[in-house]
């Protein structure tokens, strides 16, 4: 039995139609026609030997295949892109200051700085992570090439930058159940009218997300007290799952032990949303600034996809 060699091509554009939801925007991304997109996904299940694909409506959804499918897809054309990147940039040098925010550094950092170092050896990238007040004002003197920083409510994009993704802010417990029997707690779910303040595990201020939380309940005339405050995120993290009080964060990069809570379990008022910007010190940024930065981009959103 010969053995399947599944096109890269061909994995490109089911992956590509599964991220934008149409085939036929797939398609048109990719320079190609529909029937010709069609026909590589034909190929594709041929190839894989059962159905990728099931009705749903008037579109269609993955298989469990598909997913499978899918994941393989991603690594495959992941080494793939990795490997051309390697070839283009051998000879690439320079020096790239980059800044973070924790929960983005720890999420993305290892993944990131490991591909991008086997790709360009030459390189040398120093990374900084604070909150985004001093990366804001580290940007402004010229003391980092790019930044990664959560921004609240709306604006215009950021001069030489962009919005990549765009999440709610949810209410954020324990991911042990046990920890929530605090008496607090259990008042609230009981009695949604208990006026027992909501205890808040939230950064210290400045924090533009905290003025958010509780401006939030003050609007919905609900008590609240601060129990634990910090510089570190991994601090509150550690706060929140041992039953302290309530934080408030996107999903992106949680912790395993704590998790995103059901707002109506407790009569918690919704939040609104922040927006993850890359922000670049130039317009048209050096060459190791602008490789980095499209892998960064790259896994924001692919980490997204995959939550």
């Amino acid at each position: 039995m010969s053995q399947v060699m599944f096109d890269l091509d061909v994995l490109r554009s089911f992956s590509t139609g599964v991220a934008l939801g149409s085939y036929a925007r797939a398609a048109d991304k990719l320079g190609r026609s529909t029937s010709a997109v069609s026909a590589q996904l034909k190929k594709l299940e041929a190839q894989a030997g059962t159905s990728l694909f099931r009705k749903a409506g008037r579109g269609l959804e993955l298989t469990d295949a598909g997913e499978t499918m899918l994941a393989y897809a991603h690594r495959l054309l992941e080494i793939n892109d990795e490997a051309a990147a390697a070839m283009r940039g051998v000879d690439l040098q320079g020096w790239v200051r980059l800044g973070l925010q924790e929960d983005v550094g720890e999420s993305l950092l290892p993944g990131v700085l490991g591909r991008f170092a086997r790709a360009h050896p030459k390189v040398r990238i120093e990374a900084f992570v604070a909150r985004s007040a001093e990366l804001r004002e580290r940007m402004e003197l010229g003391e980092l090439d790019l930044a990664l920083i959560w921004e609240a409510g709306e604006g215009a994009s950021p001069a030489h930058g962009e919005r990549l993704i765009r999440l709610p802010i949810e209410w954020v417990g324990p991911a042990a159940p046990a920890a929530l029997d605090a008496p607090w707690w259990t008042e609230r779910r009981g009695a949604r009218r208990s006026r027992e303040p909501l205890p808040l595990v939230l950064l210290d201020a400045p924090c533009p997300l905290r003025e958010l939380v509780t401006a939030a309940l003050d609007r919905a005339g609900l008590p609240w007290r601060h129990t634990f405050t910090s510089a570190s995120l991994a601090a509150l993290w550690s706060a929140t799952s041992a039953g302290l009080g309530l934080s408030a964060r996107t999903p992106f990069g949680l912790p395993p032990h704590v998790r995103v809570l059901d707002r109506n379990d407790a009569g918690l008022p919704a939040l609104p949303h922040m927006a993850l910007a890359m922000y670049r010190a130039q317009a048209a940024p050096e060459a190791p600034v602008a490789r980095l930065a499209e892998l960064l981009r790259e896994a924001v959103r692919a980490s997204v996809r995959d939550r």
